[in-house]
């Protein structure tokens, strides 16, 4: 069957979502200086998964708000239940995904924006680790780069901690970092039934180690054994 194209409703597109990252980029500027590196690894106007750590709620409107195009964002749903948050998801019109199921429709919306030419924004790990250490990756992305066939720009977040907003607050302005690494092909699928699962997770770890490679060595967690530093691949 075939999809029909990802809507992005023009209102949203071209007044919503530029207030939204207007006001939250300012927010962030006030409260923290920002660093961003590997801009020049961005393939811009094209269709890519951007992977990311996901350290606390702070993440999500940290990179849309600061990352260089308009990106979709794929997002736990109870999060368009939460006050302040909610509103400005609905504002911004992300992709909402049932945690701990087999969300076909989010699948299929991740999907349809990625063929109609999207950059999409998902976080492995599938929540927040609430502290700055990776946890083990979802195998979700995996299936949908073999779906989608795109590549997968891995980015580190640094300084969105729990208590950063504490932190800004008492003046003590935390530096807060998004670190682009270079675009990456993961292979091909292999097997069936549980060795191509396994396969998968092992796409999905392989992203996972890129982007610790990206990140301080206290921010790896289970990936510290099997980071790939920037200097390994060439960046």
């Amino acid at each position: 069957m075939q999809m029909k194209p990802y809507h992005v409703p023009v209102w949203r597109r071209w007044l919503a979502r530029p207030l939204v990252r207007g006001v939250l980029k300012t927010i962030f500027l006030i409260l923290s200086p920002i660093k961003i590196s590997g801009k020049v690894n961005i393939p811009f106007g094209k269709p890519y998964i951007l992977a990311m750590n996901h350290v606390s709620l702070f993440d999500p409107p940290f990179i849309i708000s600061c990352w260089p195009e308009m990106v979709e964002s794929l997002g736990a749903a109870e999060i368009w239940q939460r006050p302040g948050q909610g509103i400005l998801a609905w504002l911004y019109g992300g992709i909402p995904v049932h945690r701990g199921e087999v969300d076909r429709k989010a699948l299929d919306s991740v999907l349809n924006a990625l063929r109609s030419g999207r950059p999409v924004l998902i976080a492995p790990e599938g929540g927040r680790s609430h502290n700055t250490n990776m946890c083990a990756a979802k195998p979700g992305i995996a299936f949908i780069v073999e779906e989608s066939g795109v590549p997968v720009v891995p980015v580190g977040i640094v300084g969105t901690t729990d208590d950063f907003w504490h932190k800004a607050m008492r003046g003590k302005r935390p530096l807060l970092e998004l670190r682009i690494g270079k675009p990456i092909q993961l292979p091909a699928v292999e097997g069936k039934g549980n060795q191509r699962k396994e396969f998968r997770q092992r796409n999905a770890d392989l992203v996972m180690s890129y982007i610790a490679g990206l990140l301080p060595e206290d921010y790896r967690g289970v990936y510290a054994d099997s980071a790939i530093s920037p200097t390994q691949t060439g960046q």
